[in-house]
């Protein structure tokens, strides 16, 4: 089963690596992980998608919590919530092509962001299944090269509240 895990760490040297070696130490698979600054400068977001049994997972969430820079851990996967990514595709170009390409690119509503005599790249932003979609629809074109962001997510309605706990932790 595919999950979608987001982890807020404190913004410092090595946290990453400390997620990572978690996941490869104890054989975990990544699928995709994305991270960045949110709107705490000392704290970013981790959205990490893994997939496996239900009692492996728990295990990665409790070694997620276990790690010195964790904030907060919070499996998505079973919460209402929002997923996006983004993809730049590179397709070829051959006669008669370019006003099929731009059709397709209408239709999941994609941006023509650089184009050649050879070749158009797209770049295509959603729910990772609409960028599949999308990658699916543009293979008989000739894809040259694909570039994908990893899944960013977070939870909708009511907000995961910590900042307050982590300015007092801050304090101590």
């Amino acid at each position: 089963m595919k999950r979608t895990i987001s982890v807020l760490v404190e913004n410092t040297f090595g946290a990453f690596d400390r997620v990572a070696t978690m996941f490869s130490g104890k054989g975990f698979n990544i699928h995709s992980i994305s991270i960045g600054e949110t709107e705490i400068q000392e704290v970013s977001r981790m959205t990490i998608v893994t997939q496996g049994d239900d009692q492996i997972l728990d295990q990665v969430i409790k070694q997620l919590n276990r790690l010195i820079d964790t904030i907060k851990v919070v499996d998505l996967s079973s919460q209402n919530h929002i997923e996006r990514e983004l993809a730049l595709v590179t397709v070829g170009l051959t006669n008669g092509s370019m006003e099929e390409i731009k059709n397709i690119c209408d239709i999941f509503r994609g941006k023509i962001v650089d184009i050649t005599n050879k070749t158009m790249m797209i770049e295509v932003t959603g729910p990772p299944d609409k960028i599949q979609a999308s990658i699916n629809v543009l293979a008989p074109f000739g894809i040259k090269e694909v570039a994908r962001s990893g899944t960013v997510a977070l939870k909708r309605g009511k907000q995961i509240n910590y900042t307050n706990q982590y300015k007092e932790q801050q304090e101590v």
